[in-house]
């Protein structure tokens, strides 16, 4: 399916907000990484707009990092956050469709796949080709979310309660059959491409709302865009309720809503070579 510019832009719109959000989270992900040594060549695969890429040259200060992705937008605004940041220098950027030709990605010593491997036809083509890569010793994390981030009461909105539940149900019945291998458990998978799995970790988040007005920003991004893939899947009530909270100029606003928060679940797998 084509993607459209709108399409583009509200997802990195999403990618950016979400850097935002679970910044912190993922640092301590990569905190958790058993490296014996600072790795020098890292591989982002599916980058992004670069929220691990910039963790982890935050993490590793000596590493150049290679960031892959299928679109060229978000690779843009990685480079542009990379001039802001002056760590440009230490960035390569690959355009590649990783279901198709393999680029030449060098030999890293760090491979990081997060929230990437699950939208890829065939997975575990890609881990082979990852253990390939990889120096001997070298290391592959997998870090995937368990679902997309809810952000309302279990009872909100007041007129349709559990409106978020009934969404990510319809989003659930859709992704079984485009995305098959989201929710995964990596960890056979690695094992199957030849990896000795070290270590896996699940880490809850929850965000209070109070604690940033970006909280606020990133659940109309994300319930937009969860609007966009449901909304043909919600009886009409549902579907006005929804589209109350997302009028940003409606008293119903999410917005406006002082309860919200973002709660989800990562999973990571380190797994060495």
């Amino acid at each position: 399916m084509a993607h459209t510019a709108h399409d583009e832009h509200s997802q990195t719109e999403i990618l950016d907000l979400e850097a935002e959000m679970l910044g912190e989270h993922l640092a301590d992900v990569i905190a958790w990484l058993p490296v014996e040594t600072s790795p020098r060549r890292i591989v982002d695969l599916g980058c992004g707009t670069g929220a691990g890429t910039f963790a982890l040259l935050a993490r590793f200060p000596e590493a150049e990092v290679t960031a892959v992705d299928a679109s060229a937008a978000h690779l843009r605004r990685l480079l542009e956050k990379a001039e802001a940041d002056g760590v440009a220098d230490r960035v390569r950027t690959v355009l590649a469709d990783l279901d198709a030709d393999w680029p030449e990605l060098g030999s890293p010593d760090l491979v990081w796949a997060s929230a990437s491997l699950h939208h890829l036809a065939d997975p575990d083509r890609t881990l082979r080709q990852v253990h390939e890569l990889l120096v001997p010793g070298g290391l592959l994390a997998v870090v995937e979310l368990a679902g997309f981030p809810r952000f309302l009461p279990e009872d909100a909105p007041a007129e349709r309660p559990g409106l978020e539940d009934r969404c990510h149900g319809a989003l659930a019945h859709q992704h079984a059959t485009q995305l098959p291998h989201r929710g995964a458990d990596w960890g056979p998978k690695l094992t199957g491409a030849g990896f000795t799995v070290e270590d896996e970790r699940t880490i809850a988040v929850h965000l209070d709302g109070s604690r940033s007005e970006a909280v606020g920003r990133y659940a109309l991004s994300g319930l937009r865009r969860l609007r966009g893939s449901v909304a043909q899947a919600l009886p009409a009530a549902d579907l006005a309720a929804l589209d109350r909270l997302l009028d940003t100029e409606s008293p119903h606003s999410i917005l406006r809503r002082s309860d919200l928060a973002v709660r989800t679940e990562r999973t990571a797998w380190v797994a060495r070579v």
